[in-house]
């Protein structure tokens, strides 16, 4: 039996042997003709019955299998060894996407698995994951239980991975993948990704490139626990094993119970890794993120204006700033809320949802009328996951919360997690959400921060419901997913920022339920064209927060430049701002405005790299290729790196259309370098390309590009 699985460009195909096990036999350029499928296996002279079979769709442990496992499984009886072999297979088209299921069952234990295709292929994205069916008599433990396992062919394999940490986030570091298993893991229990994204590219044969090379771009679609396999087999071949960390997370399922492992989502390019993201975002905006081809909402936020020190009439205030500068909304950050204990800082307060009476005496609806009559919508903070022990909600209930009851308490920033895989607590958490929008309707946006890592990992109610502690870490995590779904059932179209102290839970499952991200904490310009250059390529502008702050040392006009590299907000303190500054920044959120469609929907083309030029610039195009808007920088600021010496060829345009090139966000009472008369064919800016004059004097350039009739 062979099963062609097809994008767009790609193929994985998948062929049972002569015993009825399913492999991995082909993945790579979609074949013309699908019928030369069959004979790709006759090909091949690996041999592998020492090891088991390398290339298993999903491979099992404990019976004929060496190797690492995508399943492993206790059953009724204790036994633990598994097998899995064909059963059946359906395909079934739906305009653009397909999804094939392929059923497994154990010949002996009444084990089954279903795995998962779901294919989008015009973006050559497939989104992959797996069910495990218990039809035994008795519960059987899951000890691992993965979403795929990919199999690879190539001379050399090139992983580039992502460390972190707070203000760190996506710092990229490329290897080659050697003998034996390299792991991208994460033990957090929440924020799991601080220091470790569940995000990666693969490149085949030679290191990445952005316009040249095979690659993959993969990204688990999962907020907790994960971990993610990289084994180079015997004959140099790469098996990639990615799902939840199985890390004290073994998982009881009852009787005829079906556990769903998350979706692994990758895209592979023959044409370098920028158009396997050009890829990841079409899909990510059409299929993935919430609203992700509708609006979005610029913003004033007052948390580096007044951090906890505000009371309702300095807050006033700043809504007629925002309206001054322009913005769709003021969101009030952490603080307004708790009266036994104040929120006046981060020790107290955590977890006592009603207005702060010192602070607001006329309540979060007085706030939103008056911002309304400003003329903006007003949006809030949340973080109703967390609680300090300085609060009345665990003063009440300390059962609610995650802690080891012998062990002293272990605090993250002052404050602990609320145990969500308990159902009241999920119905506590919807409830203080809900709860805010039935006193305010017109609430316009919700910021959802997350900043505790779990420590102590040990649920109450799990013990006094007798189920196993290994189960509190996916149950958390299904306990959030409830939550929001429930959110979202009532309320489908509020806007949701994904916070998490930064980018510490940013992936496309959490983005089911979120409009938007916040990448990192780190505001500070220059970082954060390293920092937003890398998250490009797994996820759109449309859904990547960037606010102008006081971070740095650069002039406002560059700290706006990089922020309109996404969806533009502000931090700062608009009465602080000389009149020029305040005159630039009024103009810039207008012109972000006129350009913002081409951001959001349009294509993104890396044109420099920062991270081997002393300047980066990267360019989005609309579809239709008449408009495109062009952001570049200085990033280097040593002795004769200070300029751009050279043009930079243009990507994504038509060839065939004439384009006039204008400068934007130039600074008051200074005057452009680029000529706007001029006008340039496509040909020429894609082949000879254009100088954006970026040096030190001109350290960022925002350049308009369009088609001229």
């Amino acid at each position: 039996m062979v099963i062609p699985i097809e994008t767009q460009s790609n193929a994985l195909v998948l062929q049972t042997d002569e015993d009825k096990r399913l492999r991995t036999v082909y993945f790579g350029k979609r074949l013309r003709n699908t019928q030369e499928y069959a004979l790709v296996e006759s090909q091949n002279n690996q041999k592998d019955v020492n090891a088991g079979i390398y290339n298993h769709v999903y491979t099992p442990s404990g019976s004929w299998s060496l190797i690492e496992p995508a399943l492993n499984i206790t059953h009724a009886d204790g036994n633990n060894s598994t097998e899995l072999l064909y059963v059946a297979h359906e395909q079934k088209q739906e305009g653009n996407v397909t999804l094939t299921t392929v059923k497994l069952k154990d010949p002996v234990y009444a084990t089954e698995v279903t795995l998962f295709y779901k294919v989008y292929a015009q973006e050559d994205v497939i989104e992959q994951w797996s069910e495990i069916k218990n039809t035994e008599k008795g519960a059987i433990v899951l000890q691992k239980y993965a979403s795929a396992n990919l199999y690879f062919k190539a001379d050399n394999y090139y992983l580039t991975n992502y460390h972190a940490g707070w203000g760190r986030e996506m710092r990229p570091e490329e290897m080659p993948l050697t003998n034996g298993i390299k792991v991208l893991d994460s033990k957090l229990g929440t924020r799991a990704n601080i220091f470790e994204p569940p995000t990666f590219t693969l490149a085949f044969n030679k290191p990445s490139a952005e316009d040249e090379g095979e690659v993959l771009l993969g990204t688990l679609g999962w907020s907790g626990n994960f971990k993610i396999d990289f084994e180079i087999d015997s004959y140099h071949n790469l098996r990639l094993i990615p799902g939840i960390n199985p890390h004290s997370s073994a998982y009881t399922l009852a009787s005829n119970a079906v556990f769903k492992t998350p979706s692994f989502i990758y895209t592979v390019s023959h044409q370098g890794k920028g158009f396997a993201s050009r890829n990841l975002h079409r899909w990510a905006r059409k299929y993935r993120i919430l609203d992700g081809n509708g609006t979005r909402l610029t913003l004033l936020n007052n948390w580096e204006a007044t951090y906890f020190d505000f009371d309702q009439n300095k807050l006033t205030d700043l809504f007629k700033d925002g309206k001054k500068l322009g913005v769709d909304m003021f969101l009030l950050d952490d603080g307004w809320f708790a009266n036994k204990y104040p929120r006046n800082d981060d020790t107290a307060g955590l977890g006592d949802w009603q207005e702060n009476k010192k602070k607001l005496p006329d309540g979060i609806g007085y706030l939103i009328k008056e911002a309304e009559k400003t003329g903006i919508k007003f949006g809030i903070w949340l973080e109703p996951e967390m609680v300090n022990p300085k609060s009345e909600l665990y003063e009440k209930h300390p059962d609610w919360v995650v802690k080891q009851a012998a062990r002293p308490e272990h605090y993250f920033r002052n404050q602990l997690v609320l145990d969500l895989a308990n159902p009241v607590v999920q119905e506590y958490v919807f409830g203080v959400v809900d709860n805010l929008f039935t006193k305010n309707p017109s609430l316009a946006f919700i910021k959802w921060d997350c900043n505790a890592v779990i420590f102590n990992a040990h649920s109450m109610y799990l013990q006094k419901s007798n189920q196993p502690q290994s189960q509190f870490y996916v149950d958390y995590v299904k306990g959030l997913y409830k939550v929001l779904e429930r959110i979202r059932a009532k309320y489908p179209s509020v806007p949701m920022m994904l916070c998490s102290g930064g980018g510490g839970r940013v992936d496309y499952e959490a983005l089911k339920y979120f409009t938007e991200f916040w990448p990192s904490d780190n505001t500070e310009p220059l970082e954060r064209i390293f920092i937003q250059w890398n998250y490009s390529y797994y996820y759109p502008v449309i859904a990547t927060c960037n606010h102008v702050t006081d971070w740095g040392k650069q002039p406002i006009k560059f700290r706006t430049d990089v922020a309109m590299m996404g969806k533009l907000g502000y931090d700062i303190v608009v009465s602080h701002l000389s009149p020029t500054d305040l005159q630039f920044s009024q103009q810039a959120v207008s012109n972000y405005n006129q350009i913002k469609a081409t951001l959001w929907y349009g294509e993104q083309y890396r044109l420099v790299d920062p991270y081997m030029h002393p300047m980066a610039s990267i360019m989005y195009v609309s579809e239709d290729k008449s408009k495109a808007v062009m952001f570049s920088y200085h990033t280097n600021y040593r002795f004769d790196l200070t300029d751009s010496p050279h043009a930079v060829p243009l990507k994504g345009l038509d060839a065939n259309k004439r384009y006039r090139v204008q400068e934007i966000n130039v600074y008051p009472g200074t005057t452009s370098t680029i000529d706007a008369t001029k006008v340039y064919s496509g040909d020429f800016l894609m082949r000879v390309g254009l100088n954006p004059d970026v040096n030190e004097k001109r350290s960022s350039v925002v350049l308009t590009i369009e088609e001229v009739k």
